[in-house]
């Protein structure tokens, strides 16, 4: 729930801020200056938060959960997807968990995080932003959800 006065706020602070690297022998009032350091803290958390997203979350898997856990998650009535034997790329733009009907894969990300074998009856989660190659050794059937 962003406050409307504070968005516009922000696009003239960022009009401004452009316009003071653009041309620095502008005098703006003390007024504008302040408005602009407001925007600083908001810049500096973006940052850390991509760090931290570029440091990578592991692949989770949850080996063989319970009934319990699958129906809390609602794994049921997700969408379901198959593929045969083989070996592919692939990457995540948003987060996906699923739970395997059938079959073997080890997925094995491309920037260094470690790789994740699972099968049959297992619950995995991929994080957002990962690239990796499947490597489907048994055919797969799976339930699954991105968020």
């Amino acid at each position: 729930s962003s406050h409307p006065h504070f968005a516009s706020m922000a696009v003239r602070t960022s009009s401004l801020l452009l316009a003071t690297l653009i041309t620095p022998s502008l005098a703006f009032a003390p007024s504008h200056s302040i408005t602009i350091n407001h925007i600083k803290p908001l810049k500096l958390s973006v940052t850390s938060s991509v760090v931290l997203n570029m440091a990578g979350e592991e692949i989770e898997v949850v080996e063989q959960p319970s009934e319990e856990f699958l129906n809390e998650k609602g794994v049921f009535y997700w969408g379901t997807w198959g593929c045969p034997s083989s070996k592919f790329p692939w990457t995540y733009s948003e987060s996906e968990s699923c739970y395997l009907l059938a079959g073997k894969v080890t997925v094995t990300p491309t920037d260094g995080r470690k790789a994740a074998t699972f099968g049959k009856g297992d619950f995995v989660t991929f994080p957002a932003g990962m690239s990796c190659t499947w490597d489907v050794s048994e055919a797969v059937e799976k339930h699954y959800m991105f968020f």
